[in-house]
């Protein structure tokens, strides 16, 4: 039995089995190989790591952790997890178990885009979700926003940073009184006839297609996806969710315990503001958090 099994190989699991590997516990990483950021060429914003591969900064990060005796990593999916005696057994689908004390659930989200055609096949690359991460790759060009949820607007009201701002409402979400106005002193054009479809030699972006038959030139989009979990095993363990303004997440404490002891999540899973700096952060408390409970709990037998 492991002393903990992390459930996802991405920033925030990598970075708490490092944590847990360094405090010489022995620790499984369970990674399914499918990164929420496996559309984007190169990650940004990450310090000391900008503008490289997410897979190079993940493939790095497995190379250094498995210099560790007591880590490993198996590549394949968790399709379940129960709680049984002494702690966790997690059945994989290629079949058998592992099983730990506790467990660290870093499976990420699944994002659902508009359905406009086009979308899917430019997204991380010229359908962005963060301008933080990516705004400034497409600096100066003409922008775009596809209203997906209320909150659109305000993520409206950053881009002009970046570049000459239309605001999409696809007929849905319209902008409040008070939108309207750091609308108009941020020089955002607001189109109210939907987006239909994408235009250009995908992953480019030329323009887009509204549903009267125009065409505006357009040369990257940002929209806000649904998210799901990638995984139900949340969900199969019990643990409390909460509704973000995307989706739903794990609820957590400051150091990523969740509602059901022995469980601890950190990541795209368990916050409702993604970014891969955020999620390795969450990673390293949710690695500590798991440590200082293992030995909170063995002062407690010894006693």
């Amino acid at each position: 039995m492991f002393d903990v099994i992390v459930i996802g190989g991405s920033f925030a699991g990598l970075s708490a089995a490092t944590q847990l590997a360094r405090a010489r516990r022995t620790v499984l990483v369970i990674d399914g190989g499918s990164p929420r950021n496996r559309f984007a060429d190169e990650a940004h914003g990450f310090l000391g790591q900008d503008g490289r591969a997410p897979l190079a900064i993940m493939r790095d990060a497995q190379g250094q952790l498995r210099r560790y005796p007591t880590a490993e990593i198996l590549s394949g999916e968790a399709s379940g997890a129960v709680a049984v005696d002494g702690g966790f057994a997690v059945a994989l689908a290629s079949g058998g178990e592992r099983r730990a004390r506790r467990l660290v659930l870093a499976t990420g989200v699944a994002d659902e885009l508009p359905a406009i055609p086009g979308m899917k096949e430019r997204w991380g690359a010229t359908v962005l979700h963060c301008p933080y991460c990516h705004g400034y790759e497409v600096r100066d060009l003409p922008l775009g926003i596809v209203a997906a949820h209320p909150l659109s607007a305000h993520q409206a009201v950053l881009i002009p940073d970046w570049g000459p701002t239309t605001y999409f409402t696809q007929a849905q979400f319209e902008p409040e009184p008070a939108d309207l106005i750091a609308f108009a002193a941020r020089g955002i054009t607001i189109e109210r006839t939907p987006v239909v479809e994408l235009l250009g030699d995908a992953p480019t972006l030329d323009g887009v297609r509204l549903a009267d038959g125009r065409v505006v030139a357009m040369n990257a989009l940002f929209t806000a996806p649904q998210t799901k979990p990638a995984t139900p095993l949340a969900m199969m363990l019990g643990c409390e969710h909460a509704d973000g303004p995307t989706g739903p997440y794990v609820k957590v404490d400051p150091w990523g315990a969740t509602s059901v002891p022995g469980v601890w999540a950190a990541g795209d899973a368990a916050t409702p503001m993604h970014n891969a700096t955020l999620a390795s952060a969450a990673g390293v408390l949710a690695g500590i958090g798991v440590h200082q409970s293992s030995v909170r709990a063995r002062a407690e037998r010894d006693h």
